[in-house]
């Protein structure tokens, strides 16, 4: 039981300091639980990872919320998705509050805009190492269809400017042709 309460406290500790320190939303969360729980705790594997914040994306709400449920169940079940999303929700709540109380110290303070406006620069920063990281997870795979479908999406993100629902609901569909391609051609298989 000692061990649990150990996994629990460190999932709760781990998600807590990540939601606290880490501004620009989800995109720039997830990068930081790979770092955290897939190099230093090795608790899950990259490949793990990469299907998590798919689905975290691909789910409706915040996704940072999305994938620490999502992370959290995986290492310890329906009581570590409560324990992180209690440690990924508090730090927000906690610090919007503060923010609240103090609004209009805060939306006239130079010295707070100022650190604001850096922490964009920041968050960019953040936001390529995400793509370029995962982008080259995926590219290490060599296989030709998520590379293919991974620079389709990005050309019709950045380039045709078409809305990411429709791309997100393209690639499932995508996805779900391929496990349903790929598994019929292996019960097949099976049979010869």
């Amino acid at each position: 039981m000692k061990n649990k309460k150990q996994v629990y406290l460190k999932l709760f500790t781990s998600t807590f300091y990540l939601s606290t320190f880490t501004f620009g939303g989800g995109f720039v969360i997830i990068p930081l639980m790979k770092k955290k729980f897939v190099d230093d705790l090795k608790w899950i594997e990259e490949e793990e990872m990469l299907n998590l914040t798919a689905i975290a994306q691909s789910s409706p709400g915040a996704v940072a919320v999305n994938a620490s449920i999502l992370l959290g169940y995986q290492v310890a079940g329906i009581t570590g998705a409560l324990v992180s999303i209690l440690g990924t929700v508090l730090p927000p709540l906690i610090i919007l509050s503060i923010i609240s109380t103090f609004y209009t110290a805060f939306r006239d303070n130079i010295v707070v805009n100022a650190v604001l406006k850096a922490m964009q620069a920041g968050v960019a920063a953040v936001i390529c190492d995400v793509v370029l990281t995962m982008g080259g997870s995926i590219s290490k795979t060599k296989d030709t269809i998520s590379i293919f479908v991974m620079i389709l999406a990005f050309i019709a993100t950045y380039v045709l400017k078409i809305n990411v629902m429709y791309i997100i609901l393209v690639c499932g569909v995508i996805g779900a042709l391929r496990v349903v391609l790929i598994d019929s051609k292996k019960k097949v298989g099976d049979r010869r």
